[in-house]
């Protein structure tokens, strides 16, 4: 990464020695007839993380930001000129049927020994970083008489059992009106499941259903898992009641006030960092986050992989143009057929709706600076690393392997954070460009500025300011180091992050795709 900066100058970003534009970084942009020090002139007025090219660029020609071509100039474009939208033609997708598969997997770093960090240990072998109360349902009718009794139970009952962070209500709108055996059912239904078995749940969680939905209770608790313990009470049927609301939410609170005695008598305990389940997400997402945030998250992920951990990326919308750098890392030629496969479900799914990838990109995204879905691809990327990649999960599928995974989801902020959750994330780590309160209720939160900036605006929101990458006071390294000892800490119950402080959370939202054939 190169940096033309002094204390005021103008300053720019060049990611890669071969790129043809660079990106500005002072907070409001520079005026026309800008020179920065190395003598390039801008022809317009820039936005900060917006990009300016450095040489003339013909009509035809490519755009080049990370090495990559990121799209043609449909005009000439004179050196200096704020390099827009409107003014590329973005590639054509890479085809999936010739791409380098497994060609280029990455030597395992140097182990990282001694590294731990206080968490709960579950009956099914998995470690939690929160001691939470999990309630699930079967179905949306159960919703409202649910989140009446988790208010009481927080207000009456949660200060009787210090011991235990919040109860949470796992609710969603599938169950019932559904065609449950329908091909891709599976994929929700074993959503509602795996989220129930998260391990900040304690890897196991009650259930409140109504009693004539077609997701039934075992199908939720999954009561043929030898793993799942069914010794104690843990359902509820609303139809069982025979006294009416109030009888319905005491019966809750009962059942819950059992639960919560056993949750009260777990203590944290030392255990190796290879016990972390690291979710890796990106929103609100800028020019910055190829520059600043991802790059830090990879530098900390392939510290937690040494370590041992699991770590996470996800969002086959934000890869599928730069998935030719992934295969190719895939540490054997299955992982690299499974990327392909997720990356192919969504070719046909965008045929089918005959929509366009292009449509990924938001306004905001835009205004961030961020052309098209192929820049945008690149730097998301950027979050995974360096390591080979160890393992590819569908949607709602639970991790079952140590490593980096792919886990496909949406680019969808909730849904993408519902299927890692039900993965089995422990905790989630989430960079931001342009600025979002998202925030989980089962998992904390890392939340990770691109730019000073909105670290400066969001104090109370922010909890980590990667933007001192691009302004030299910090390295990638310096800030993945950082990441890495901040992790520990959230996970340890020692650091809290905003979103815990505020109970900013955003719904669980299942991923119910329609059939492709």
């Amino acid at each position: 990464m190169n940096l033309i900066q002094h204390a005021d100058s103008p300053r720019y970003i060049r990611l890669h020695a071969l790129d043809n534009v660079v990106v500005v970084v002072n907070d409001q942009g520079v005026p026309a007839g800008t020179e920065f020090d190395n003598g390039l002139v801008t022809v317009d007025n820039v936005p900060q993380s917006h990009k300016v090219n450095t040489v003339d660029i013909a009509e035809g020609e490519p755009i080049i930001r990370y090495g990559h071509t990121i799209g043609y100039a449909l005009q000439p474009i004179p050196k200096g000129s704020w390099v827009k939208e409107d003014q590329l033609r973005m590639p054509s997708a890479p085809a999936l049927d010739s791409l380098p598969m497994s060609d280029a997997v990455p030597v395992r770093g140097e182990p990282l020994e001694g590294f731990t960090f206080e968490g709960y240990r579950n009956a099914d072998g998995t470690v939690g970083t929160r001691n939470i109360l999990g309630i699930t349902t079967t179905v949306q009718c159960v919703t409202g008489v649910l989140d009446i009794a988790v208010k009481r139970i927080r207000e009456e009952l949660l200060p009787k059992y210090p011991n235990v962070d919040d109860v949470v209500a796992l609710t969603h709108s599938y169950g019932c009106g559904v065609a449950i055996t329908a091909k891709d059912a599976y994929i929700p239904i074993r959503t509602v499941r795996n989220l129930a078995r998260n391990p900040n749940l304690g890897g196991e969680a009650l259930v409140i259903s109504l009693g004539c939905e077609k997701l039934q209770a075992d199908q939720v608790m999954h009561t043929g898992d030898a793993s799942v313990d069914l010794s104690e009470p843990w359902l509820y049927r609303l139809q069982d009641s025979k006294h009416g609301f109030n009888e319905m939410i005491e019966q809750i609170m009962e059942l819950a006030e059992t639960r919560l005695k056993k949750l009260d008598q777990r203590r944290r305990e030392t255990v190796p960092a290879s016990e972390l389940i690291l979710g890796m997400q990106c929103g609100g997402s800028d020019a910055f986050s190829g520059i600043t945030a991802n790059p830090a998250l990879g530098y900390a992920s392939d510290l937690l992989l040494r370590a041992g951990a699991t770590v996470m990326f996800s969002e086959v919308t934000e890869v599928r143009d730069a998935i030719y750098l992934l295969t190719s890392r895939a540490e054997n030629m299955e992982v690299a057929e499974g990327l392909v496969r997720e990356m192919d479900w969504y070719d046909r799914y965008l045929a089918k709706g005959e929509a366009d990838r292009s449509a990924n990109t938001t306004p905001g995204n835009k205004k961030g600076g961020l052309s098209n879905i192929v820049e945008k691809s690149l730097g998301s990327i950027v979050k995974s690393g360096s390591s080979a990649i160890n393992g590819v999960l569908g949607p709602g599928e639970r991790v079952t392997r140590k490593g980096l995974i792919f886990c496909a989801t949406p680019a969808s902020d909730f849904v993408c954070g519902t299927l890692q959750l039900a993965a089995g994330m422990n905790l989630h780590v989430f960079t931001t460009g342009r600025g979002t309160p998202y925030g989980l209720a089962m998992s904390p939160v890392v939340k990770v500025s691109t730019r000073t900036e909105l670290a400066q605006r969001w104090p109370d929101l922010i909890d980590v300011d990667a933007g001192r990458i691009a302004t030299g006071r910090a390295s990638i390294e310096d800030l993945g180091w950082e990441l890495f000892h901040f992790y520990l800490d959230v996970a340890s119950g020692k650091k809290t992050t905003w979103t815990e402080k505020y109970r900013l959370h955003n719904d669980i939202t299942l991923f119910n795709p329609a059939p492709i054939t």
